[in-house]
């Protein structure tokens, strides 16, 4: 799977964040707001010097591998037989790793760009994967290894993509090739190198947070969670042929959670976000829109609506009686006055395609519009919404999440890109005609951000396999990470989706953490 070449709609599971600290909660919201600037009791008096914005792109030093595919672009697609690898020293593939979850960074031979993929062997003769899916076709020529897989995709275009291993310089990590095909015909090619996904070295299983309870989810690929009136209610996408759907768990004891309901309905299986206002439950549908339940009584939601119907929505957010939806309209902008019945205000549309996330309070709406960049608006009139600023980045990352609050007297928003390369950026956007970068955090470059929960003066941040993270951003020009726990496990039966570990994350106010991962379903959490 290459990020710039397929439909991100089909790769991205999406959450959306929770609100912020900039305002009381109401009578009638999960109490996700804190006071502002409350936390550590760091005052960062408002002074930075502006960064220079760099985008995701590392220093190209070329080619991952010496190997090379020897079939022109357009031409068949026969075998493992186009890759040439005398150049490669295959003696050094000896000591590569055949067993375990690896990720790819790709950079494709036209047009140098970065992308990324998964793959995850097995030695035990199970089911192997490439790209989440599982491997059609293998061959070994000493010890060099070749991995192939097919798909389909929903116009009928058949993809193959075929993986020869090239070199070990820093074994069980090794690099190569690959070749795309696109129904039978050479679409491009791609050097690699994989790289042996576990913990970050030296760390262990949490520091300064405590795992309370595990609790499965049977349906889908567990995306968000939110928690209101003493209940968690997880969404979940379809993947891996699995249908997803909404999981309702009792968490009245958060040490021995109860699933109360599973709901699943026919031709509607990919649902990735989820918010509460009163009685109402607002889910993120890829084909109705949003469904709106009834939970008046917690644990058992009643279906009663569907906005606007027939769109995709992928994310959802609360601010006072506005819902938000992304969707491949834009974002919709409904009054929910009275929360069982939204009425559409508007559409905000300043560039086509899915917007991913966005964050609101008060007139202020901040929109992550994918590859578009970061987008402020004033949303006062709904009738008349008008751009304020918009925050690009050089190479076009994806911007996918994002936070806001107030520090030092100044508007402070934490941007979480998605892709090879992405980080937290940390913007000024207290002049929106005028956003200035002032602060940046980054893990391992091959993992992304997924979901931002800013509580006071801690970022809470879901970082897929880098698990859970807690950011101190008292002082917002140098965020420091204070605790984490690795949701991710080897020992899962995970198949390697590049996009795989904590999805959804929400701080509800109660003394918990509440996260929805992908493999592990319901984790709740507790900062002792």
């Amino acid at each position: 799977m290459t990020w710039n070449r397929l439909t991100w709609s089909a790769l991205l599971t999406c959450g959306l964040t929770l609100l912020g600290c900039t305002r009381p909660a109401g009578p009638t919201d999960s109490p996700d707001a804190a006071t502002p600037d409350a936390g550590t009791g760091y005052e960062w008096d408002g002074g930075y010097v502006p960064l220079e914005e760099m985008g995701n792109t590392w220093p190209d030093t070329g080619a991952f591998a010496p190997c090379t595919v020897t079939a022109a672009l357009g031409t068949d697609c026969i075998d493992f037989s186009l890759f040439d690898l005398s150049a490669c020293d295959r003696e050094s593939l000896a000591n590569a790793g055949t067993d375990g979850p690896y990720l790819l960074t790709t950079r494709t031979d036209d047009v140098p760009l970065f992308d990324a993929t998964s793959l995850h062997l097995r030695g035990d003769g199970g089911t192997q994967y490439f790209g989440g899916r599982p491997i059609t076709g293998q061959a070994s020529d000493g010890n060099a290894r070749f991995y192939s897989s097919t798909r389909t995709s929903s116009s009928g275009t058949r993809w193959t993509t075929m993986l020869a291993t090239c070199e070990a310089p820093q074994a069980p990590g090794f690099t190569g090739c690959t070749a795309v095909c696109r129904n039978g015909k050479l679409a491009y090619t791609e050097t690699f190198k994989a790289q042996r996904m576990a913990w970050r070295a030296g760390e262990t299983e949490a520091s300064g947070l405590e795992l309370v309870s595990e609790n499965p989810v049977d349906i889908g690929y567990p995306a968000d969670v939110y928690v209101t009136r003493g209940h968690a209610y997880v969404v979940s996408i379809v993947e891996l042929g699995k249908p997803g759907g909404l999981t309702v768990f009792d968490v009245s004891n958060k040490a021995a959670p109860v699933k109360v309901k599973t709901i699943q309905l026919t031709g509607d299986a990919y649902w990735n976000g989820v918010w509460a206002q009163g009685d109402a439950l607002y889910v993120a549908s890829s084909t109705k829109g949003v469904n709106v339940f009834d939970i008046s009584n917690p644990a058992d939601p009643k279906l009663v609506r569907n906005l606007p119907g027939n769109i995709n929505v992928h994310t959802v957010f609360v601010d006072g009686n506005r819902l938000y939806a992304a969707s491949t309209s834009g974002v919709l902008i409904f009054d929910i006055t009275n929360p069982l019945e939204p009425v559409e205000l508007n559409r905000y549309t300043p560039y086509r395609g899915l917007p991913h996330d966005m964050f609101a309070t008060g007139d202020r709406l901040y929109v992550n519009y994918a590859g578009h960049g970061y987008v402020v608006a004033d949303v006062s009139n709904p009738s008349d919404i008008r751009t304020l600023g918009v925050f690009k980045h050089p190479d076009h990352p994806y911007s996918h999440a994002n936070a806001v609050g107030t520090f030092g007297g100044r508007t402070i928003a934490f941007e979480g890109g998605e892709g090879p390369g992405a980080h937290l950026r940390v913007l000024d956007v207290t002049d929106p005609a005028n956003i200035v970068k002032l602060g940046s955090f980054q893990l391992r470059r091959e993992i992304s951000i997924h979901n931002l929960v800013l509580v006071g003066k801690k970022l809470y941040v879901a970082w897929y396999q880098e698990g859970v993270r807690v950011l101190d951003v008292s002082n917002p020009t140098q965020p420091t990470q204070v605790a984490h726990y690795n949701t991710w496990r080897e020992r899962d039966e995970d198949p390697g989706l590049y996009f795989s570990g904590a999805f959804g994350i929400r701080v509800p106010g109660d003394g918990y953490l509440y996260v929805a991962d992908s493999w592990r379903g319901l984790l709740i959490l507790r900062e002792p």
